[in-house]
């Protein structure tokens, strides 16, 4: 039986097993898992970008914490008055536990939270929005952005690139082909929304360092980003996890590496 400090593998497995994965807070990993953040400071651009909005979409807003965090920034970040939410502000989220912890978190900024599918086409009217924004929607519908967004309107949003944390997932899965995570290039997803009949005005993307500290944080992570290893169970993957706590406990964190790219686009004055 093997520990780490005082804890042994199956008491940390058991820790990891145990935390709750709603919302998308990851303050849980603090001295457990640490994380490069982008250079561009996404929610902090948001929070520029919101005051200057009239009406703003957050699609897949998880459980909410993101837009809440852009939305209490936007006073500092634009140096004037108290946080201001656009006078139309709405969100979406398709997984039930999200929508009712950002329904509580947003209600109280003026924003309503619509619960709908990720791959459903969205429920508003043509040229809605002048802002739309997303934090790693797990599959950008650009269609549908382009026809939600007021002629002139933007799309401003950060998404998970190629091949991230593919270090772990391959630890579990075994090698993966290229084309596993080609869909999220940024150079395929700028030719998507410009199929769509957008603009792009601004296209960037950095690798980042991630470093797992113990098991407990790389249970608790495959439970929370359901889309690294389907299906993941510790008892499926009992073998594997042991293996890496072993790992871990002689060679120290194990590291692996996030891609993130940021998105700007913008609906022309006239959609081809």
């Amino acid at each position: 039986m093997t520990t780490h400090g005082t804890h042994t593998f199956e008491d940390l497995v058991a820790e990891g097993a145990a935390v709750p994965t709603d919302g998308w807070d990851f303050s849980w990993f603090e001295g457990r898992a640490t994380e490069a953040r982008p250079s561009w400071g996404y929610a902090r651009s948001l929070a520029v970008r919101l005051t200057q909005a009239t009406a703003s979409l957050d699609l897949q807003t998880g459980g909410g914490e993101v837009l809440a965090f852009a939305l209490g920034q936007g006073s500092t970040a634009a140096h004037a008055g108290p946080p201001r939410t656009p006078l139309l502000a709405a969100a979406t989220e398709g997984w039930p536990p999200n929508v009712a912890r950002a329904t509580a978190l947003l209600r109280p900024h003026g924003i309503v939270v619509v619960a709908t599918p990720e791959d459903a086409p969205l429920p508003f009217a043509d040229a809605t929005f002048d802002l739309v924004s997303s934090r790693h929607p797990v599959e950008p519908q650009w269609a549908e952005i382009a026809r939600v967004l007021q002629p002139g309107g933007t799309y401003f949003g950060q998404h998970v690139g190629p091949r991230s944390v593919f270090e772990l997932v391959e630890h579990f899965l075994g090698p993966q082909p290229p084309e596993q995570s080609s869909d999220r290039h940024p150079d395929r997803e700028r030719a998507a929304a410009e199929a769509a009949g957008l603009e792009i005005v601004d296209l960037r993307a950095e690798r980042l360092r991630i470093e797992f500290h113990d098991i407990a944080a790389v249970v608790h992570f495959l439970r929370k980003v359901v889309w690294m290893v389907p299906g993941f169970t510790v008892e499926q993957y009992e073998p594997q996890l042991r293996s890496l706590h072993e790992r871990m406990e002689s060679e120290g964190p194990f590291v692996a590496h996030s891609t993130r790219h940021l998105v700007e686009a913008r609906r022309p004055a006239k959609l081809s």
